[in-house]
């Protein structure tokens, strides 16, 4: 089992790294995004916590119990451009990202009228404006930035997406091959994240002091702009963003939104 390394994923895996009865059923390993859904595709992984568009790439079942979302500003996915939003020409991404990428690419054309060619890099702010017009940061990387504090326009992704269509925003979820998709693993992981949230003191201190992160920023984070259980809305959320992101690349496909 893959688990994304970012601070947003802490309640869902605190469980099963704490809590004796959740803690021996699966094995996890942590990695960004884009590698665990990797792991996944090779087969490395049986489980993992993926970016929504792979599960359309790769035809997997995602349980429907929680994964990492919101509803409004996110707070760590932050669109940064040092020239207006409709003359973003090239755009570049961190390279632990997917679901992102395609969340940016769907803002800007449908709110902006622009389609900017992708640039893969990493996560170093300066570094993505001098090689592209806008950069796109996300997770831990994007806490680290304060955005009022930038001479640069930003936008808050989450944000935009529920101004845009008034849903929650689903960025990834626990997703894995059909035929290991079962109910009671669902149930498990929706415990872990539970046991989480109810020790949300503990994460605080331990995930502040392990990634030196005021425990005011993290306590917000996990608590106003992070969602992680699931309901009807957020299952409509993901059907409407695979959808606009097919409409986007034509088709989800190996070759289209896979290459992200």
């Amino acid at each position: 089992m893959c688990a994304v390394s970012y601070l947003n994923t802490v309640p869902l895996v605190w469980g099963l790294l704490h809590d004796p009865p959740e803690r021996e059923v699966f094995d996890l390993r942590f990695a960004l995004p884009s590698v665990c859904a990797d792991q996944l595709a090779s087969g490395e992984a049986d489980i993992g916590i993926v970016p929504v568009i792979e599960t359309a790439r790769q035809n997997l079942a995602y349980f429907k119990t929680c994964g990492i979302a919101s509803y409004g500003p996110v707070r760590s996915i932050l669109l940064i451009s040092k020239v207006p939003y409709s003359q973003i020409r090239t755009l570049a991404t961190d390279s632990g990202s997917r679901t992102s990428v395609m969340l940016s690419r769907i803002i800007l054309a449908e709110k902006f009228g622009c389609e900017p060619s992708v640039i893969s890099m990493a996560p170093d702010l300066a570094s993505m404006l001098g090689a592209a017009d806008a950069a796109l940061l996300i997770g831990d990387a994007a806490l680290r930035v304060d955005p009022a504090t930038l001479p640069f326009e930003t936008l808050d992704l989450g944000e935009q997406w529920t101004n845009l269509t008034g849903l929650p925003m689903v960025f990834a979820v626990w997703a894995g091959r059909p035929e290991v998709i079962h109910e009671p693993f669902g149930e498990t992981l929706l415990a872990s994240c539970r046991y989480g949230l109810a020790h949300m003191d503990d994460m605080v201190k331990e995930e502040s002091r392990r990634r030196n992160f005021p425990e005011a920023l993290v306590r917000e984070y996990l608590t106003r702009h992070i969602r992680f259980e699931f309901s009807e809305p957020h299952l409509a959320a993901i059907d409407t963003y695979l959808k606009r992101a097919a409409a986007l690349e034509r088709t989800v496909v190996p070759g289209g939104v896979s290459s992200l």
